[in-house]
Protein backbone atom coordinates (compact mmCIF):
# COMPACT_ATOMS: atom_id res chain seq x y z
CA UNK A 1 0.00 0.00 0.00
CA UNK A 2 2.93 2.32 0.63
CA UNK A 3 3.31 3.24 -3.05
CA UNK A 4 -0.30 4.38 -3.45
CA UNK A 5 -0.87 8.12 -3.78
CA UNK A 6 -3.04 9.71 -1.12
CA UNK A 7 -5.22 12.73 -1.83
CA UNK A 8 -6.34 14.81 1.15
CA UNK A 9 -9.42 16.77 0.15
CA UNK A 10 -9.84 19.91 2.20
CA UNK A 11 -6.17 19.60 2.96
CA UNK A 12 -5.67 23.31 3.62
CA UNK A 13 -7.80 23.02 6.78
CA UNK A 14 -6.32 22.19 10.18
CA UNK A 15 -7.15 18.48 10.22
CA UNK A 16 -6.39 17.87 6.55
CA UNK A 17 -3.05 19.68 6.67
CA UNK A 18 -2.05 17.80 9.83
CA UNK A 19 -2.89 14.39 8.33
CA UNK A 20 -1.18 15.25 5.04
CA UNK A 21 1.98 16.40 6.80
CA UNK A 22 2.24 13.31 8.99
CA UNK A 23 1.71 10.94 6.07
CA UNK A 24 4.18 12.80 3.85
CA UNK A 25 6.76 12.83 6.63
CA UNK A 26 6.29 9.06 6.89
CA UNK A 27 7.30 8.77 3.23
CA UNK A 28 3.92 8.62 1.53
CA UNK A 29 3.19 10.50 -1.68
CA UNK A 30 0.46 12.95 -0.70
CA UNK A 31 -1.52 15.52 -2.69
CA UNK A 32 -3.36 18.30 -0.91
CA UNK A 33 -6.70 19.18 -2.47
CA UNK A 34 -8.58 22.44 -2.03
CA UNK A 35 -11.29 24.45 -3.77
CA UNK A 36 -8.40 26.62 -4.97
CA UNK A 37 -5.42 24.96 -6.62
CA UNK A 38 -3.32 27.98 -5.68
CA UNK A 39 -4.24 27.66 -2.01
CA UNK A 40 -3.49 23.93 -2.11
CA UNK A 41 -0.08 24.52 -3.69
CA UNK A 42 0.75 27.24 -1.16
CA UNK A 43 -0.13 25.03 1.82
CA UNK A 44 1.83 22.13 0.33
CA UNK A 45 4.91 24.32 -0.05
CA UNK A 46 4.58 25.60 3.53
CA UNK A 47 4.29 22.08 4.96
CA UNK A 48 7.13 20.60 2.90
CA UNK A 49 7.99 16.87 2.85
CA UNK A 50 7.37 16.68 -0.91
CA UNK A 51 3.69 17.56 -0.69
CA UNK A 52 1.98 18.91 -3.79
CA UNK A 53 -1.33 20.75 -4.20
CA UNK A 54 -4.18 20.59 -6.71
CA UNK A 55 -7.85 21.53 -6.96
CA UNK A 56 -10.10 19.03 -5.18
CA UNK A 57 -11.32 17.23 -8.30
CA UNK A 58 -7.82 16.90 -9.73
CA UNK A 59 -6.45 15.67 -6.42
CA UNK A 60 -9.24 13.06 -6.14
CA UNK A 61 -8.51 11.92 -9.69
CA UNK A 62 -4.80 11.49 -8.95
CA UNK A 63 -5.20 9.79 -5.58
CA UNK A 64 -5.62 6.06 -5.07
CA UNK A 65 -6.84 6.65 -1.53
CA UNK A 66 -8.87 9.80 -0.91
CA UNK A 67 -9.23 11.34 2.54
CA UNK A 68 -12.03 13.89 2.93
CA UNK A 69 -11.40 16.43 5.72
CA UNK A 70 -14.06 19.11 5.40
CA UNK A 71 -16.65 20.51 7.83
CA UNK A 72 -20.09 18.91 7.87
CA UNK A 73 -21.58 21.98 6.15
CA UNK A 74 -19.26 21.42 3.17
CA UNK A 75 -19.52 17.63 3.00
CA UNK A 76 -22.29 17.32 0.42
CA UNK A 77 -20.85 19.79 -2.08
CA UNK A 78 -17.32 18.43 -1.67
CA UNK A 79 -18.40 14.83 -2.22
CA UNK A 80 -20.41 15.84 -5.29
CA UNK A 81 -17.26 17.51 -6.65
CA UNK A 82 -15.05 14.44 -6.26
CA UNK A 83 -17.67 11.74 -6.93
CA UNK A 84 -16.84 11.35 -10.65
CA UNK A 85 -13.22 10.59 -9.76
CA UNK A 86 -13.43 8.09 -6.89
CA UNK A 87 -15.26 5.08 -8.32
CA UNK A 88 -13.69 1.89 -6.99
CA UNK A 89 -11.43 3.78 -4.60
CA UNK A 90 -11.20 3.89 -0.84
CA UNK A 91 -12.60 7.18 0.44
CA UNK A 92 -11.84 7.99 4.07
CA UNK A 93 -14.45 10.36 5.47
CA UNK A 94 -13.46 12.24 8.62
CA UNK A 95 -16.61 14.35 8.80
CA UNK A 96 -18.21 14.99 12.17
CA UNK A 97 -21.79 16.37 12.07
CA UNK A 98 -21.17 19.43 14.21
CA UNK A 99 -23.93 22.01 13.80
CA UNK A 100 -22.98 25.42 15.21
CA UNK A 101 -23.61 26.98 17.59
CA UNK A 102 -24.52 23.87 19.61
CA UNK A 103 -21.42 21.83 18.83
CA UNK A 104 -21.41 20.29 22.31
CA UNK A 105 -24.70 18.52 21.56
CA UNK A 106 -24.88 15.36 19.45
CA UNK A 107 -26.73 16.12 16.21
CA UNK A 108 -26.47 13.12 13.89
CA UNK A 109 -27.97 13.45 10.38
CA UNK A 110 -31.08 11.56 9.19
CA UNK A 111 -28.88 8.93 7.51
CA UNK A 112 -27.59 7.91 10.95
CA UNK A 113 -24.06 9.27 10.62
CA UNK A 114 -21.97 11.51 8.39
CA UNK A 115 -20.20 8.39 7.12
CA UNK A 116 -23.46 6.77 6.02
CA UNK A 117 -24.40 10.04 4.38
CA UNK A 118 -21.10 9.95 2.49
CA UNK A 119 -21.73 6.39 1.31
CA UNK A 120 -25.19 7.37 0.11
CA UNK A 121 -23.85 10.40 -1.76
CA UNK A 122 -20.93 8.55 -3.37
CA UNK A 123 -22.79 5.34 -4.19
CA UNK A 124 -22.08 1.64 -3.71
CA UNK A 125 -19.10 1.64 -6.08
CA UNK A 126 -17.01 3.57 -3.56
CA UNK A 127 -15.53 1.89 -0.47
CA UNK A 128 -16.22 4.45 2.23
CA UNK A 129 -14.32 4.16 5.50
CA UNK A 130 -14.54 6.67 8.35
CA UNK A 131 -11.80 7.65 10.80
CA UNK A 132 -9.99 10.48 12.62
CA UNK A 133 -13.10 11.75 14.42
CA UNK A 134 -11.72 12.08 17.94
CA UNK A 135 -8.14 13.32 17.55
CA UNK A 136 -7.37 17.01 18.07
CA UNK A 137 -6.10 18.59 14.85
CA UNK A 138 -3.78 21.01 16.67
CA UNK A 139 -2.02 18.07 18.32
CA UNK A 140 -1.86 16.10 15.08
CA UNK A 141 -0.12 19.10 13.51
CA UNK A 142 2.86 18.62 15.82
CA UNK A 143 5.44 15.85 16.06
CA UNK A 144 4.46 14.95 19.61
CA UNK A 145 3.10 11.57 20.63
CA UNK A 146 -0.69 11.77 20.96
CA UNK A 147 -2.35 9.63 23.59
CA UNK A 148 -5.38 8.91 21.44
CA UNK A 149 -6.61 5.94 19.41
CA UNK A 150 -8.38 6.27 16.06
CA UNK A 151 -11.47 4.15 15.58
CA UNK A 152 -11.91 3.02 11.97
CA UNK A 153 -15.28 2.00 10.52
CA UNK A 154 -16.25 0.46 7.21
CA UNK A 155 -18.31 -2.30 5.64
CA UNK A 156 -15.43 -3.45 3.43
CA UNK A 157 -12.97 -5.24 5.75
CA UNK A 158 -10.08 -4.93 3.31
CA UNK A 159 -10.57 -1.19 2.92
CA UNK A 160 -10.89 -0.82 6.67
CA UNK A 161 -7.61 -2.69 7.19
CA UNK A 162 -5.89 -0.37 4.70
CA UNK A 163 -7.02 2.64 6.68
CA UNK A 164 -5.93 1.10 10.00
CA UNK A 165 -2.47 0.77 8.44
CA UNK A 166 -2.69 4.35 7.17
CA UNK A 167 -3.50 5.59 10.66
CA UNK A 168 -0.40 3.80 11.98
CA UNK A 169 1.68 5.76 9.48
CA UNK A 170 0.48 8.98 11.10
CA UNK A 171 1.92 7.75 14.41
CA UNK A 172 -1.41 6.83 15.98
CA UNK A 173 -3.04 3.49 16.68
CA UNK A 174 -5.89 2.60 14.36
CA UNK A 175 -8.50 0.22 15.76
CA UNK A 176 -11.20 -1.62 13.84
CA UNK A 177 -14.56 -0.30 15.03
CA UNK A 178 -16.78 -2.45 12.84
CA UNK A 179 -19.40 -1.59 10.23
CA UNK A 180 -19.83 1.89 8.79
CA UNK A 181 -23.05 2.37 10.75
CA UNK A 182 -20.96 2.20 13.95
CA UNK A 183 -19.31 5.46 12.92
CA UNK A 184 -22.23 7.20 14.61
CA UNK A 185 -20.65 6.38 17.97
CA UNK A 186 -17.33 8.10 17.23
CA UNK A 187 -19.01 11.03 15.50
CA UNK A 188 -21.27 11.57 18.50
CA UNK A 189 -18.33 11.24 20.87
CA UNK A 190 -16.74 14.31 19.30
CA UNK A 191 -19.43 16.56 20.75
CA UNK A 192 -18.94 14.87 24.12
CA UNK A 193 -15.19 15.51 23.94
CA UNK A 194 -15.75 19.16 23.06
CA UNK A 195 -17.94 19.45 26.14
CA UNK A 196 -15.27 17.75 28.28
CA UNK A 197 -12.58 20.06 26.88
CA UNK A 198 -14.59 23.12 27.89
CA UNK A 199 -15.85 21.84 31.23
CA UNK A 200 -12.54 20.46 32.51
CA UNK A 201 -10.18 22.79 30.60
CA UNK A 202 -8.61 19.88 28.71
CA UNK A 203 -6.32 20.59 25.75
CA UNK A 204 -7.81 18.13 23.29
CA UNK A 205 -9.36 15.16 25.08
CA UNK A 206 -9.19 11.91 23.14
CA UNK A 207 -10.27 8.28 23.26
CA UNK A 208 -7.98 5.42 24.31
CA UNK A 209 -9.06 1.76 24.17
CA UNK A 210 -7.78 -0.17 27.17
CA UNK A 211 -6.87 -3.84 27.35
CA UNK A 212 -4.44 -5.95 25.34
CA UNK A 213 -5.62 -6.06 21.75
CA UNK A 214 -4.82 -9.03 19.50
CA UNK A 215 -4.38 -8.19 15.82
CA UNK A 216 -7.54 -9.33 14.01
CA UNK A 217 -7.41 -11.75 11.12
CA UNK A 218 -8.87 -9.50 8.43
Amino acid sequence: MSDRTIAVIGGTGKLGAAIARRLAKAGRKVIIGSRSAESAARTAAELGFGLTGLANADAAMAGSIVIVTVPFAAQQLTLAEIAPHVAGKVVVDTTVPLVPPKVMRVQLPPEGSAAQRAQKLLGPGVRVVSAFHNVAAHKLATDQHIDCDVLVFGDDKGARAEVVELVAQTGLRGIHGGALTNSAAAEAMTSVLIFINKTYQVDGAGVVITGQLVTPDE
